[in-house]
């Protein structure tokens, strides 16, 4: 008889930090004690607090263990599983606002969760994403059932449509609506499609639902597919995901053995199959044109609209797209109702957002608020604030798609439209977190830099536009800016976004568009002054030696590989800014934090 459960977290970031091989041990401990038969471990997909994994969770008590290493393994089994004693210092007990609790929590007490409502990651980091019964158990399946049997085509695409469901990849669009749109496209064949194409640098929504809940995408693209007229689908997947792919492929044979792939699914005549097609890391393919190019085993590149892919598609086929998480929520609100989907979030912003929180934040990892939740409450409540003391400057939401929000801003609720209102967009979910030490100007240049890269080079206000962009913002940074400089960024973004070809080019001006409308100051400064406020860009940095800290112990001098620190012994040392070569090297020596870089 089982009496414990323990669940080790196999999402990708603890699998880099070791989850495996804890496991294996977890598993040669037990059968050492005589445990077996009474203990079950759990891979499961990702928890979501990613910057405490590996994590591991023992019910029934609830027990929710951080940072845990091989080491850790025969303590938590002799304690916790054998005498039934906690391993209080990997206890996990944080209850927000630097508060510890005095005994251990559940989940949804502790800080970093209590203000999340997870949705399309229900299943993350609760079942074994391998086992289709699992998913079965939590009500898998249970949607495409009730929608073969009881609801026409025109009834599904209603109900998505009364949930107010909009895309999550990008720009919004309401899913019913597109789906409508392909149901009334006339074709004997007809295609769905999954977005898994994830490519916003730090993102990792998708990947995480993908490896945590994938029979939730199969029974989606199948209601999907059943609501247009479709029989095949496709998920494009990126190749840099390889746990995703293999949870992919072993969820998609386990709905087929059990007949909820394949044909007469559920005793009806409708037939469905989903297939996975692998993506080369190429950013662009995240477009949706440039995508179905990619499966078709074209090069990807975007192609014109219209005709939009729901009129003409996949192999020339009317077709639908949705990202991952999009369709996490579809089975849900099938079962659920419209009205259960619409009652969270914002009357315009209807649901739960799924977040990639990473950069200068405490709590970095995977969460999922109500839509119209403060960028405050993201930051400081679920995210644990800004790291050693230091003051939050910025947040940029999608990627080099987005735009950078400033610390005033930071009220702000967390919708499509507010976002828009400031000059940022959703996209798919990062959210990039920047503190005090940050360069504006060189966030918006490694953006930049990063869709320069990126770009397929098909239409020139792309291909050549950002390129231009680029070369000001390089000799911004390297001190070499001119009066007029911030005009003519500005006329290219503009141009750009008006002229580009897809959605990718037409966004790309957005980063350094909203850092100069809100950090306008730092490009002056970089510009006027050859100053960067933030001391970050090394070109226009200067190290001094505080005179008051300084010890005059000579360290830092005899460390400088070019003699720029000059002085005597037990007298304070100064920087001869000419020779100096800004390496750093003299701050690191400093024992007494005499040294400073403005």
């Amino acid at each position: 008889m089982i009496r414990s459960h323990v669940l080790i977290c196999g999402g990708t970031g603890c699998t880099s930090s070791g989850s495996v091989t804890i496991r294996e041990t977890l598993e040669k401990e037990l059968a050492a004690k005589g445990l077996t038969e009474e203990i079950k471990i759990v891979q499961t997909g990702c928890f979501g607090l990613c910057a405490l994994g590996p994590v591991m969770i023992v019910y029934p008590e609830g027990t929710f263990y951080s940072r845990v290493t091989v080491e850790d393994v025969p303590e938590i089994v002799e304690e916790h599983l054998l005498k039934g004693r906690l391993v209080q210092r990997l206890v996990y007990d944080d209850i927000g606002g630097g508060q510890k609790a005095e005994g251990p929590v559940s989940l949804s007490e502790t800080g970093f969760y209590k203000k999340q409502n997870r949705v399309a990651l229900r299943n993350c980091g609760v079942i074994d994403p391998e086992s289709i019964d699992e998913y079965i158990a939590t009500d898998g399946y249970m949607a495409l059932g009730k929608v073969l049997t009881e609801m026409t085509p025109d009834d599904v695409i209603k109900v998505i449509g009364d949930s107010g469901l909009r895309g999550r990849g990008g720009a919004g669009f309401p899913t019913a609506r597109k789906w409508q749109f392909a149901k009334n496209s006339v074709s004997d064949k007809k295609y769905v499609v999954c977005n898994a194409d994830e490519g916003d640098p730090g993102a990792f929504m998708d990947r995480s639902v993908l490896e945590g809940d994938p029979h939730a995408i199969i029974e989606a693209m199948a209601i999907a597919g059943y609501a247009i007229g479709a029989d095949e689908g496709f998920v494009y997947v990126r190749a840099e995901y390889p746990i995703a792919v293999q949870r992919l492929a072993i969820a998609i044979e386990q709905a087929r053995e059990y007949g909820l792939l394949g044909k007469n699914i559920f005793g009806t005549d409708f037939n469905f199959d989903v297939n996975i097609r692998l993506g080369s890391g190429a950013f662009v393919c995240g477009e949706e044109t440039a995508l179905l190019t990619s499966i078709e085993g074209k090069r990807g590149e975007p192609r014109p609209r219209p005709p939009f892919p729901a009129v003409k598609g996949l192999f020339g086929q009317p077709t639908i797209i949705n990202n991952v998480e999009t369709l996490a929520n579809v089975a849900q609100i099938i079962n659920k109702g419209a009205e259960w989907f619409a009652s969270m979030g914002t009357e315009k912003s209807p649901g739960t957002k799924v977040f990639a929180l990473g950069g200068k934040i405490n709590h970095t990892g995977l969460v999922e608020i109500p839509m119209g939740t403060p960028l405050r409450a993201i930051i400081e409540d679920i995210g644990g604030g800004i790291p050693n003391g230091k003051k939050f400057k910025a947040a940029q939401t999608g990627g080099p798609s987005g735009g950078c929000i400033p610390a005033s801003l930071i009220d702000t609720p967390v919708d499509y439209e507010s976002l828009m209102a400031i000059g940022s967009m959703m996209g798919s979910g990062g959210l990039i977190v920047m503190d005090e030490d940050n360069c504006m100007v060189d966030i918006a240049k490694f953006f930049l830099e990063f869709t320069v890269d990126e770009s397929c080079g098909k239409c020139t206000p792309c291909r050549v536009g950002t390129r231009r962009m680029l070369d000001i913002l390089n000799r911004i940074v390297e001190g070499k800016g001119e009066e007029g400089d911030i005009e003519k960024l500005e006329e290219l973004a503009n141009n750009i976004k008006a002229t580009a070809l897809c959605g990718l080019g037409q966004t790309a001006p957005n980063p350094v568009l909203s850092t100069i409308r809100y950090f306008r100051d730092e490009y002056e400064a970089h510009i006027r002054e050859k100053r960067c406020p933030a001391g970050h860009c090394k070109a226009l940095a200067k190290f001094y030696i505080d005179p008051e800290k300084c010890k005059g112990c000579s360290l830092c001098s005899r460390k400088c590989p070019v003699n720029a620190i000059e002085g005597v012994v037990k007298s304070p040392f100064v920087i001869n800014q000419d020779k100096c070569i800004k390496c750093g090297t003299c701050v690191e020596s400093c024992k007494f934090g005499a040294i400073y870089k403005k």
